[in-house]
């Protein structure tokens, strides 16, 4: 495995990890901001972790492939980091950061498509 495929690997592991963080403090009453982040980061951590298993030895172009994994991360990141910023601080890094993630993840599971539709170089 490459690294950009460990690395995706690791931002997996990473996203899983914050998003069970997140989901126990969300259960324990620390904002109501802070489930929908849980569940972002849970929901994006497995596919995260298959597109790194699916760009080292899978059929889908692996150039795409990492590219919609690292913009799910992305995404996920911007998303439900807006939205902990928010709920603990009281803050947010920029305007329309979770509306800038949310789009960001779209984008990443729209670049899906053409991955699975070109040929693997």
């Amino acid at each position: 495995m490459a690294l950009a495929e460990r690395l995706l690997a690791g931002l997996a592991a990473l996203s899983g990890a914050s998003g069970v963080a997140l989901a126990a403090a969300a259960a324990h009453g620390s904002g109501t901001t802070l489930a929908p982040a849980a569940q972002m980061l849970l929901a994006h951590a497995p596919a995260m972790l298959a597109l790194a298993a699916l760009a080292a030895h899978g059929p889908l172009h692996r150039p795409l492939t990492l590219l919609a994994g690292f913009a799910l991360a992305l995404g996920a990141l911007l998303f439900s980091g807006t939205l902990v910023l928010g709920a603990l601080y009281g803050m947010r890094p920029f305007p329309m950061a979770a509306p800038t993630g949310g789009v960001i993840l779209i984008g990443g599971w729209l670049l899906l498509v053409p991955a699975a539709l070109l040929r693997r170089r």
